[in-house]
């Protein structure tokens, strides 16, 4: 190469190396709009594969009958969990009132700063009293308190078992914590047996389990896992969000209505379903680990205390609760009843007895025009698909509440068969 032409190559790099760069703005336009892109294509591909979720909206107060924008008239709620028809019922409601005019709408801190009023002290008692453990302590949301809970107690000397299926706050909260992770098959006592053996070498085990898991309605088989943890020197965890208030004689939950509540350890759930259903969650158990968990659960250290209103609701719904089992009673014959019906006719109803009635379906899109037809009947329900429950397993999830009447559930029974034959699922 000449001298002239490696001296013009020299200059055409230089001048290339000193172009200005694009403005920071246009760069970052840039960005924005790929990412845009990316996530369009993600949208689009929810929507093909017909799992798209909308949001349907709701016009009036929670409760059996609800109303629906852009539909007429009165529509009757079966997939809300509204178990016991407290989420409107006069006295929760009022006491939600009394407590914003007494305590105010919130606190605007934390716990341990200047957000522990003495109505979240008497909530906390009263939980701890229905469940019959020492302690209580609540979360802004059950999700909160699976994630506060694992973290604090198991460690990297320890182990903790869970069932496949557990709910995604479970998950999560697991993955928060060093403990060693051992999975056990949905509900299979041998499988959970084997991992206890596999761990033995650990300080600490602790058997995590959804008592009533939620896209199916099965029942977790606690005394077993209870022999098998008193066997192992185990500990026992439930999530009872699906079973606290309306599950066993006097609703406890799960584990009273399978007669362990003495041999289960640490309890979880929640305030926004049966109990009101406005929002908040909790742990019941030893007093040290609650203890322990005021002093180092991130969840509750650092999210604000639970609103008066909120707290007022949920007292009143504990109360009426710990005066009576005869809300909690009136359950199972309305379960019974739609369970049956819909069997006659032809669906298949997953689960055992409880209020969770999901009606099997397998295909998504089929799921959702399903859920459609049935609000053009006048009954609200909804298509779950995946990722919600796995691929293949799409259904429609009805929930049975207190509040429904017999003709509520017949009339609901006579839309799915009504959808059903239009869409080939019964003859």
């Amino acid at each position: 190469m000449s001298v002239g032409k490696a001296v013009r190559s020299l200059l055409i790099s230089v001048r290339g190396t000193l172009r200005p760069l694009a403005p920071a703005s246009k760069r970052t336009y840039t960005a924005v709009a790929e990412a845009r892109a990316l996530l369009e294509n993600e949208l689009e591909a929810i929507r093909a594969a017909g799992t798209w979720k909308a949001e349907r909206v709701i016009t009036s107060k929670q409760g059996p009958q609800i109303r629906v924008d852009g539909s007429r008239g009165s529509i009757l709620n079966f997939c809300a969990n509204n178990y016991l028809g407290l989420s409107s019922h006069p006295e929760v409601v009022q006491a939600g009132i009394d407590a914003l005019r007494s305590y105010g709408a919130g606190l605007s801190s934390v716990r341990f700063i200047c957000g522990t009023q003495d109505i979240h002290k008497n909530l906390e008692q009263k939980i701890a009293e229905f469940h019959e453990r020492e302690d209580c302590i609540l979360y802004a949301s059950c999700f909160d308190a699976n994630a506060g809970l694992f973290e604090v107690l198991m460690g990297p000397d320890d182990a903790v078992l869970s069932d496949e299926l557990n709910h995604a706050s479970i998950i999560d909260g697991i993955r928060l914590c060093r403990a060693r992770r051992l999975r056990y098959k949905h509900m299979d006592l041998n499988d959970l047996e084997n991992k206890l053996k596999e761990s033995q070498s650990s300080r600490m085990r602790l058997i995590i389990t959804d008592g009533v898991f939620s896209m199916d309605g099965d029942v977790a088989p606690l005394p077993g896992i209870c022999e098998l943890a008193e066997q192992y020197g185990a500990m026992v965890f439930i999530d009872e969000c699906h079973a606290t208030g309306f599950l066993g004689p006097r609703g406890r939950g799960t584990d009273e209505l399978l007669g362990v509540m003495d041999r289960v350890h640490i309890v979880n759930s929640t305030l926004g379903k049966a109990l009101g259903g406005a929002a908040g969650g909790y742990t019941v158990g030893p007093k040290p680990l609650i203890d322990l968990l005021r002093q180092r659960s991130r969840p509750y250290l650092f999210s604000n205390s639970l609103p008066p209103p909120v707290v007022g609701c949920a007292t009143r719904a504990v109360e009426l609760l710990l005066a009576s089992n005869e809300i909690a009673q009136s359950m199972a014959a309305k379960t019974t009843r739609f369970r049956n019906k819909m069997m006659q006719a032809g669906f298949t109803i997953a689960g055992s007895a409880h209020p969770i009635c999901p009606v099997m379906l397998g295909d998504a899109r089929l799921a959702s025009l399903m859920a459609d037809d049935m609000l053009k009947l006048g009954i609200y329900v909804i298509g779950f698909s995946y990722p919600v429950v796995p691929k293949g397993k799409a259904r429609i999830r009805v929930q049975i509440s207190a509040a429904h009447t017999d003709e509520d559930i017949d009339r609901c029974v006579e839309a799915f068969i009504q959808t059903g034959r239009k869409h080939g699922v019964v003859s």
